[in-house]
């Protein structure tokens, strides 16, 4: 298994694309060659995306009373959570926010908000907050999570002063509609397409552990290679009381990590992003996952759940040999 290991990643390592059965033959990566496997994606990382790991803080700038039924999120009203539900926070308080982010060290700053899409007026509040935290710390970079965009909305958002949208496919077309119905595949695709068609970088992925195998999650990485995204957002679930898949079993930690690691051979050259759940999920081994080819990670709060703190985050990648 080390000699398969080794070829795919010399591989890679000159530029070539493994292919999707190439993928597929690393899920048979067990035991003690796990380790080879990962270390082998850090020096897929290392490549070509040097020892620089990039930061993100999100915040959950309107909260709950989503109209989707996505059985993995706590903000939708389909779900008893109990979790605090308000409007659109103030531009004053996005302003707050983003300082308090930044003066903890983050390289960029996300804001987020529930529901399918934003009102005229919420987009306006939104710009005005974009361009105002953009104006006062032109040095981070500003990204956004809002739902469904049209091209104007998406073009607006640019010209304030946004660098990327995140919009996340969660998850194979073949299983999404067993975890959203509002919705379809093909509208989160559409979005994807009118954001690059306003010039904005994406960011999109999705989360492991609902329920999907693990040929579904290389497919995933195939799907996403082929969109050619900014950065990938690889979370993992985390089952929240009340939600519909609340009594979901977390999979194995090692075999989570052994994903990321794939991610990095299909995907060597873009930035993968660790994202929530990942405390939940790989607990005492976070540190491991750094070290399988991950070159990004959420840093703070989630947006209804804790992260770690971030000086302890931020020790643990220092301590690994990243530059922060």
């Amino acid at each position: 298994m080390q000699k398969l290991i080794s070829n795919l990643t010399s591989k890679v390592l000159s530029q070539r694309d493994i292919s999707k059965d190439e993928a597929l033959s690393l899920l048979q990566v067990k035991g003690s060659d796990l380790f080879y496997l990962f270390a082998s994606a850090n020096s897929i990382r290392q490549h070509f995306r040097g020892n620089k790991i990039s930061l993100c803080t999100i915040t959950n700038a309107k909260s709950g009373d989503c109209f989707e039924d996505c059985k993995f999120c706590a903000q939708s009203r389909y779900h008893n959570t109990n979790i605090a539900v308000y409007p659109l926070i103030s531009v004053d308080e996005m302003l707050r926010r983003a300082e308090q982010a930044i003066r903890a060290g983050t390289h960029r700053f996300c804001l987020v908000t529930s529901g399918g899409s934003l009102d005229d007026k919420e987009m306006d509040l939104i710009c005005e907050g974009i361009s105002r935290i953009k104006n006062k710390f032109p040095h981070i970079k500003l990204d956004a999570s809002l739902g469904k965009i049209d091209y104007p909305a998406a073009k607006r958002l640019k010209e304030a002063g946004l660098n990327r949208y995140n919009h996340n496919l969660e998850t194979v077309p073949e299983y999404f509609s067993q975890i959203c119905s509002t919705h379809t595949y093909r509208d989160r695709l559409e979005t994807i397409s009118i954001l690059k068609q306003a010039g904005l970088e994406i960011c999109c992925g999705g989360i492991l552990g609902m329920g999907e195998n693990e040929t579904q999650r290389v497919e995933f990485g195939f799907i996403l290679k082929g969109l050619d995204l900014d950065s990938i957002a690889l979370n993992f679930l985390n089952p929240i009381p009340g939600t519909g898949l609340a009594q979901r079993e977390p999979s194995p930690a090692l075999e989570l990590i052994k994903i990321a690691a794939i991610l990095r051979f299909i995907l060597p050259d873009k930035e993968i992003r660790l994202c929530g759940g990942r405390e939940k999920n790989l607990r005492g081994l976070q540190a491991l996952a750094f070290c399988a080819g991950i070159d990004a990670t959420i840093i703070g709060d989630y947006l209804t759940t804790k992260g770690n703190p971030v000086k302890e985050d931020l020790e643990m990648l220092i301590d690994l040999g990243f530059s922060v």
